[in-house]
């Protein structure tokens, strides 16, 4: 039986999604608990590998097993064997062809970015941070620059392994409530560091290091040396995945929520 399901957690309790051999990642975490309920040894695979330091609000995972359990028992029964930092949002049995990572068809990040001279403390490990406002503005200027089909090279760490840096980028947001900035994106598939390395280069922009066409060079350049260094870990969240209809989840989004 092939089980789908969501979970959320805080990055910066784990060494990212990916099992390792420390047994540190989120991976290792969820597989030791669902192998428990299971009664059997348990792999999954994921919408997304999350980085060290990097949330979700809604990570999409799926596994198979032979237990016939309830989905209470999958969710209740897993999340009391989880660390405090993830758990479960639902769970529920899928057709044998859906695959969390393969059978996406979109996936959202959102980055939360703290503008302020002093540093966080009740957001510390939750949002990024610059020490100094920014022009948000110009920022919106330069992000309009790559909504779109592009190769995102410039912005692709060199360790990626996407076999293409051609990704379609069908949403960037920036919104701002305070000192706080939100970026939300929406697209098939990110490279990695892929948005890490476009806040960073915004806030630049945002700084006034360069103008907001900068964007649009570093894109026809293709050549990441050029881009700003990759931003802190700590303001992305993965806010899920849509997939298609056919396979019958339940919302598979949710927004990030900040305690006031």
């Amino acid at each position: 039986m092939r089980i789908a399901l969501a979970i959320e957690y805080a990055g910066d309790a784990f060494c990212g999604w990916q099992s390792q051999a420390s047994a540190c990642s989120v991976q290792d975490a969820l597989e030791r608990a669902l192998g428990s309920i299971a009664a059997q040894r348990v792999a999954t695979a994921a919408a997304g590998r999350t980085d060290a330091g990097v949330h979700a609000a809604s990570q999409i995972v799926h596994f198979d097993a032979d237990a016939d359990r309830p989905a209470s028992a999958w969710v209740r029964g897993a999340n009391a064997l989880l660390p405090k930092s993830a758990a479960i949002l639902w769970a529920q049995p899928v057709a044998d062809d859906f695959h969390a990572r393969f059978a996406a068809v979109a996936r959202h990040y959102t980055y939360l970015l703290l503008a302020r001279s002093e540093r966080p403390a009740l957001l510390a490990k939750r949002v990024g941070w610059y020490h100094a406002s920014l022009d948000v503005a110009a920022m919106r200027a330069g992000a309009a620059h790559i909504a779109g089909t592009h190769d995102f090279s410039a912005f692709r760490a060199a360790e990626c392994q996407a076999k293409s840096p051609v990704k379609s980028l069908t949403r960037i947001a920036i919104d701002v409530q305070g000192s706080l900035i939100r970026f939300d994106f929406s697209a098939d598939a990110f490279l990695h560091h892929m948005l890490r390395n476009i806040v960073g280069s915004l806030i630049y922009v945002g700084a006034g290091k360069h103008p907001p066409e900068w964007i649009a060079q570093l894109l026809s350049a293709r050549d990441r040396t050029r881009a700003a260094p990759t931003f802190a870990p700590d303001g992305l969240y993965l806010t899920g995945a849509d997939y298609p209809a056919r396979f019958g989840l339940p919302n598979t989004r949710c927004d990030v929520v900040l305690p006031r």
